[in-house]
């Protein structure tokens, strides 16, 4: 039985050295990146049994995908190889302030675009402590709204991060298709802008949170603040960290991903709400500090953080 099992798409991650631009860029760094694998290898070098459900391209930049997740300890027997195919890719250009970090994908017609419900050995996915999910994968086309379909109705506990894509779909799309979901969701993370895009909340967390315990009367939710930390509410509780990591940022792409991370992996450890913040928060700038989408992490790593220091703010 594993601990979690997420289902998702994994793209190549292609990015421009900073501060070069797409137009003038000369070199690509090579990384892989997708929300729900990203939480599994980031739990699964923490110390848990995590699975990734997804399609690859049999070709080797499949193989190689499945070979860097599978090294990081996530088991991917659930993957399926698909012959011509090709895996999508996202390229990065990281700006220097004033300029934001700018994105551009190139996803459609992936190996997972065409992996249907039919195509899933879905035993490993009802017998999983957890399930995880994302609001990526249903944006993503009728096929992959119907794995997310499927996947809800087979999981006992649903953990969802709500990562809203304004390139995949509209805000009244996405709330139609999570009004149906919330309801049944365990753990929720959503951003402090999606909550405002999407259900026009905006403010202080509490009566944020408490509007969305109204769409989601079952979750514990954590609304992520950026460089505000995180605020949960979980049964009228409000929880926030306790330690506020000093982080020389040097890649904050997959930070709410590995927040998401150590948040459930505390939990599925048997740790106290509490801790589990401290630990989504440990494990989100223990991120910020290295390259790539996956937190590269050990459950030393966050000890040692949460354990104090000059750069630790109490």
């Amino acid at each position: 039985m594993h601990d979690l099992v997420s289902l998702g798409e994994v793209l190549l991650r292609l990015a421009i050295p900073s501060p070069a631009r797409f137009e003038t860029a000369h070199q690509l760094d090579l990384q892989i990146g997708g929300a729900e694998a990203n939480v599994a290898a980031a739990c699964a070098r923490l110390g848990l049994r995590t699975a990734w459900i997804s399609a690859l391209p049999a070709n080797p930049w499949g193989e190689r995908i499945r070979r860097e997740l599978t090294a990081h300890g996530v088991d991917c027997g659930l993957v399926r190889m698909t012959p011509n195919t090709r895996v999508g890719t996202y390229f990065l250009e990281y700006g220097v302030p004033p300029r934001p970090v700018r994105v551009l994908y190139d996803r459609r017609d992936s190996a997972f675009a065409r992996l249907t419900p039919a195509e899933v050995d879905w035993a490993p996915l009802r017998s999983a402590r957890l399930v995880h999910l994302t609001g990526i994968t249903p944006a993503l086309g009728d096929a992959a709204r119907a794995l997310v379909e499927r996947a809800l109705r087979e999981a006992a506990t649903v953990s969802f991060d709500v990562n809203y894509r304004a390139t995949l779909w509209s805000p009244a799309d996405a709330c139609a298709f999570l009004e149906t979901v919330l309801p049944r969701v365990r753990y929720l993370f959503i951003g402090q802008a999606e909550a405002q895009t999407l259900f026009g909340l905006s403010g202080a967390p509490e009566p944020t949170l408490d509007a969305l315990a109204r769409l989601a009367p079952k979750a514990t939710i954590s609304l992520q603040q950026g460089g505000e930390g995180s605020t949960v509410l979980d049964g009228g509780r409000l929880y926030r960290p306790r330690v506020r990591p000093a982080v020389q940022v040097v890649d904050p792409i997959g930070a709410g991903d590995a927040y998401a991370a150590g948040f459930l992996w505390a939990m599925l450890r048997g740790r106290d709400l509490q801790d589990a913040v401290d630990a989504g928060t440990a494990v989100g700038a223990l991120k910020c500090s290295t390259w790539g989408d996956i937190a590269l992490v050990s459950e030393a790593d966050v000890t040692d953080l949460l354990a104090g220091g000059p750069d630790v703010r109490r």
